[in-house]
């Protein structure tokens, strides 16, 4: 190849690729800030978030179990039950997704609060909330490459730990803005 032309391709891709670099990122963002229902209060959470069984989620993910299980199976039954277990997994990861982007618009509105202590907690829960949606999005892909290849092993636990992590973050917002609300936020959640 000449090197004019190589040198007018690359003139050419670089745009090209920063374009759709920026919007890759974009999307991203778009992604993790999530498109739920506005909540600009604790006590419109309750009726609008899905419950997390983080014991039942932590078990359908648990590599030891997974063990156990193939063990125990014969192979096609072990392909069929660990399927079925990623959908049930699948199913806990999109809740916890938008519980999280409930809990981004929630924090976001908090966060304009005159009261400091208010402020601050709606701060951190909003941070973890989005990264909780990242976290969702890439367990969301392992977990459907896990439905594809029953036998990989992918885990999802740090999605757990980012659930518990934003559980926390939401009831430390609720006992500054309203303790006697917290209670009931932690089982919504």
């Amino acid at each position: 190849m000449e090197p004019g032309l190589i040198a007018s391709a690359a003139a050419v891709m670089v745009p090209l690729f920063l374009v759709a670099a920026l919007a890759a990122v974009v999307l991203l963002l778009w992604a993790a800030r999530g498109h739920g229902a506005a909540v600009l209060d604790l006590e419109e959470l309750p009726g609008k978030t899905q419950p997390v069984d983080l014991a039942a989620f932590r078990n359908l993910t648990d590599p030891a179990e997974e063990e156990y299980l193939r063990a125990q199976l014969a192979p096609g039954d072990f392909r069929r039950l660990q399927r079925e277990r990623m959908r049930a997994a699948l199913e806990y990861v999109g809740r916890a997704a938008q519980n999280a982007a409930l809990l981004v618009r929630l924090g976001e509105a908090a966060r304009r609060s005159p009261e400091p202590e208010v402020a601050e907690a709606a701060r951190e829960l909003v941070d973890d909330a989005l990264r909780l949606r990242l976290y969702a999005l890439l367990a969301g892909v392992k977990l459907r490459a896990r439905l594809l290849l029953p036998g990989a092993r992918l885990s999802a636990a740090p999605l757990l730990d980012r659930y518990q992590r934003l559980t926390d973050a939401v009831g430390r917002l609720s006992r500054a803005q309203k303790p006697s609300f917290a209670g009931r936020i932690s089982a919504a959640l």
